[in-house]
């Protein structure tokens, strides 16, 4: 596979990619066919939405797997709640729905009719005494079941989690990244004071940073959103900030301190210690599918995924690579390996299909799959296998015994991990940019540099900032905590 590329390059051509454009050549292009080529979603006729296939939606099961024990650990119960929210509970909210309005998609009636001319139309009898809002997010509801639920101090703390879908009414879209709809997991708690609820949004915060370095192998920054980015109805958001290779800014997850706010609207109260009532303090937080956008724009290459170990479907996959007179044995031999591996606890895959060896090499790159074994009749004879780590290459590659590589199967993958965290976390340190005034900030982004601009928090107070962000399409991140919050992060963002 290697003496074409070499050829090409003495030849002044740029080498053969799974993927075109590269991202170098077009980002957002290359975006996209990353996602096709892996084979994890679709656009779906229902515009602004997609479909997620079944190996895209394999990797937001296993973020479900992990981090919903770690909630349950945590003290965290999960519950349902309804899709469609009165339209007086977001009325009561004033601060909160006008983040939101523009976003919402509104049922007004409850049954179809025919139109007269062979199509359905709403029935004009059928139209709602109340409207209701498909879920853009939960706050209302649970809220006003949190009333309900909450009497005394001894019902506190409260928390709460749903693992659901939502709709957001998104007309620009991109798979995984801006969908009208999307899946997420939304917690919100509620607590007697202020010290309960900010500790509740940094631990929960804590849990994000630690499922992204461990599991997803990227990292970010940690830190509060300036004013101009709270969550609508909050006193504090806190946010995890990761840079993607185009330099941009992904908000992987928020956890938000919303005060009394929804107490006082839903009345959330509660008889205390002293025997007075008082208002809870309420917090919610929350990620997406949206990260499986970013595993791919941090990740991934010009030839397609690199997945995560931890995360990954499939962790390794077995590919037999037989003749006609060695087919079968092979084969058996190959299901052997795989056998003694999912024992294991590893996630394997044996790929047997009717197809050209080649062609399901180039499969399992572009799927990412962290470890590529490749098993032929020489192997099979002196009991050897020959593998391929996804993260570097056909450098990589090396025969063991069966027995030593199952041995060291675990600490290729940790080690697998360990190199992309590293990876990420150079290209972030690499391309984030100590500046000090917005003068430098407007000289950056002018000149098409990447990265973030990490700049004195005494910036947000300039009369000319709203207008160079403006100018460059640019946001505030957050104010990073390892900081002191003493800086600011801006940058153009997702």
């Amino acid at each position: 596979m290697n003496k074409p590329v070499k050829k090409q390059q003495q030849q002044g051509k740029k080498p053969r990619t799974a993927i075109t454009p590269t991202r170098e050549e077009d980002f957002a292009e290359w975006y996209q066919q990353v996602v096709k080529a892996t084979d994890m979603a679709e656009t779906s006729p229902t515009r602004g939405c997609m479909i997620i296939k079944p190996y895209g939606w394999a990797i937001w099961e296993k973020c479900q797997e992990i981090f919903d024990k770690w909630l349950k650990d945590y003290g965290v119960q999960n519950a349902s709640f309804p899709l469609l929210i009165p339209m007086s509970f977001f009325s009561r909210e004033a601060e909160h729905v006008e983040g939101f309005a523009k976003e919402c998609a509104v049922v007004t009636h409850h049954r179809l009719e025919s139109d007269g001319k062979g199509g359905l139309q709403p029935a004009e009898s059928a139209k709602l005494e109340e409207p209701y809002v498909v879920r853009p997010t939960s706050e209302t509801i649970i809220g006003d079941a949190m009333s309900r639920w909450v009497q005394s101090y001894r019902d506190l703390p409260l928390q709460l989690n749903q693992w659901a879908q939502v709709l957001r009414w998104e007309m620009r879209t991109r798979l995984f990244l801006r969908t009208a709809e999307f899946f997420w997991h939304e917690g919100h708690n509620a607590f007697e004071d202020h010290e309960g609820a900010d500790k509740d949004c940094r631990h929960v915060m804590g849990l994000y940073e630690k499922f992204f370095t461990e599991h997803l192998a990227f990292d970010g920054y940690v830190g509060i959103k300036t004013p101009d980015e709270t969550f609508p109805g909050a006193n504090t958001t806190y946010a995890f900030e990761a840079m993607m290779q185009d330099g941009k800014a992904l908000q992987a997850a928020t956890t938000h301190d919303l005060g009394t706010t929804f107490a006082k609207t839903f009345n959330i109260t509660y008889q205390g210690r002293d025997e007075k009532e008082h208002l809870c303090h309420t917090t919610s937080w929350a990620f997406s599918t949206r990260v499986i956008g970013g595993l791919i724009m941090m990740h991934a290459d010009d030839d397609g995924m690199i997945m995560p170990p931890r995360i990954a479907p499939q962790q390794i996959i077995i590919l037999p690579v037989v003749k006609d007179d060695n087919a079968q044995s092979v084969e058996k031999f190959c299901a052997t390996i795989a056998a003694d591996l999912k024992a294991k606890g590893f996630r394997v895959k044996l790929d047997n299909r009717d197809m050209r060896t080649p062609d399901k090499m180039w499969d399992a790159v572009k799927k990412g799959i962290p470890i590529r074994v490749e098993v032929g009749g020489r192997e099979m004879e002196v009991g050897e296998l020959t593998y391929v780590r996804r993260d570097i290459g056909r450098d990589s590659k090396t025969t063991l015994k069966v027995a030593d590589f199952i041995d060291k199967t675990e600490s290729i993958l940790d080690d697998i991990h360990d190199t992309m965290l590293a990876r990420t976390r150079q290209f972030r340190d690499e391309n984030t940019h100590d500046v000090d005034t917005l003068d430098e900030v407007e000289a950056f982004f002018k000149a098409e540099k990447l990265g973030f601009t990490r700049v004195p928090v005494a910036i947000l107070d300039d009369p000319n900032l709203e207008a160079v962000m403006s100018k460059y399409s640019l946001s505030t991140r957050n104010m990073p905590l390892s900081d002191n919050g003493e800086k600011v992060l801006i940058s153009k963002a997702y």
